[in-house]
């Protein structure tokens, strides 16, 4: 029988992610933040009064075993001057089984149908009207997700407007587990949302199984700034109950000075360090690999090499 993992994240961090994980011998659940207020994602959510379905939609690309045609088709955005500008195809797709089903949750499964996936792919929360808020160090309140992350202050804490309804397939998948995994990406918007969640956190602290975290490779501007591997265990931390995360991994792929400088200008964004002196006196095993790779001129982890590491990990 296959072991059973539950990966938490959104964005392009978790479905890159799932595309090497899928290859190996697990039963995967992924569950995605449904709170993205930007893009075409904003625009649906506000016209259809929904759930966001941007994360959803790469991920289930990322999962899905058709034709590299078929998942192009999905990502496709549309360039027009009418109202169809800068929607991606496959968010109007789930909308569009959103509003046949009548469930979000049901509208992932047929699509997963049509995408040949054979993993689980589930929202956090059906709930519609889920807003993300964060108070800032100046004090200052910002509401919607893609406000808080355009905003210049730096996040003193997140928080709902009202607490979601955590699917009960979220919760059971949580208990049945024998891995948790928070994906690499944006703390505050793509993992944090999980965290902020009283049924999650208890349903965390139920478990006996492992939480490991996948460090990313450079900091976010404004949001995690000169942030080491240990800022981000503790970030993580904070966020979570009794169960504090066992494991987290981290890349010590050397980053060339010419490829540092160009994300630092272009981008302010800078590696995450690796501070072995603090790491050792933290309680979560620490495991490093040379895991990252170049594609499309940024880099990435190597999927399939974070992904064996992970299930080297689960395999012990």
């Amino acid at each position: 029988m296959n072991k059973k993992v539950v990966v938490f994240g959104g964005g392009t961090g978790l479905s890159y992610l799932l595309k090497g994980l899928k290859d190996f011998p697990l039963d995967i659940t992924a569950v995605i933040t449904v709170s993205d207020s930007g893009r075409s994602t904003g625009k649906l959510r506000k016209e259809f009064h929904a759930p966001a379905v941007g994360d959803i939609r790469k991920v289930l690309s990322s999962l899905s075993s058709t034709s590299s045609s078929i998942k192009d088709m999905l990502e496709y955005r549309f360039n027009t001057t009418s109202d169809l500008n800068g929607h991606a195809l496959g968010n109007l797709i789930l909308i569009s089984l959103l509003e046949i089903t009548g469930s979000l949750t049901e509208a992932i499964k047929q699509l997963s149908i049509l995408l040949d996936i054979k993993n689980k792919v589930l929202p956090l929360t059906e709930d519609a009207n889920i807003v993300l808020m964060a108070e800032m160090m100046d004090g200052s309140i910002v509401e919607e997700e893609d406000a808080i992350t355009k905003s210049e202050q730096k996040v003193k804490r997140l928080f709902y407007k009202e607490q979601p309804k955590v699917l009960d397939e979220v919760k059971e998948a949580i208990l049945d587990a024998d891995l948790i995994i928070f994906s690499m990406g944006s703390v505050y918007t793509s993992l944090l949302p999980h965290l902020i969640s009283k049924d999650i956190i208890k349903c965390f602290d139920k478990t006996k199984s492992p939480i490991m975290y996948l460090c990313n490779i450079v900091t976010q501007p404004g949001e995690t700034d000169n942030f080491t591997v240990s800022d981000h265990v503790n970030l993580i931390n904070s966020y979570l109950g009794s169960h504090k995360l066992d494991a987290v991994i981290a890349s010590n792929s050397k980053i060339s000075d010419e490829m540092a400088k160009r994300y630092a200008n272009d981008e302010r964004k800078d590696p995450v360090k690796i501070d072995y002196s603090v790491l050792s006196k933290l309680d979560a095993e620490f495991i490093e690999a040379d895991l990252l790779t170049i594609a499309d001129n940024t880099l990435k982890h190597h999927s399939q090499k974070l992904s064996a590491l992970i299930f080297s990990y689960l395999m012990r």
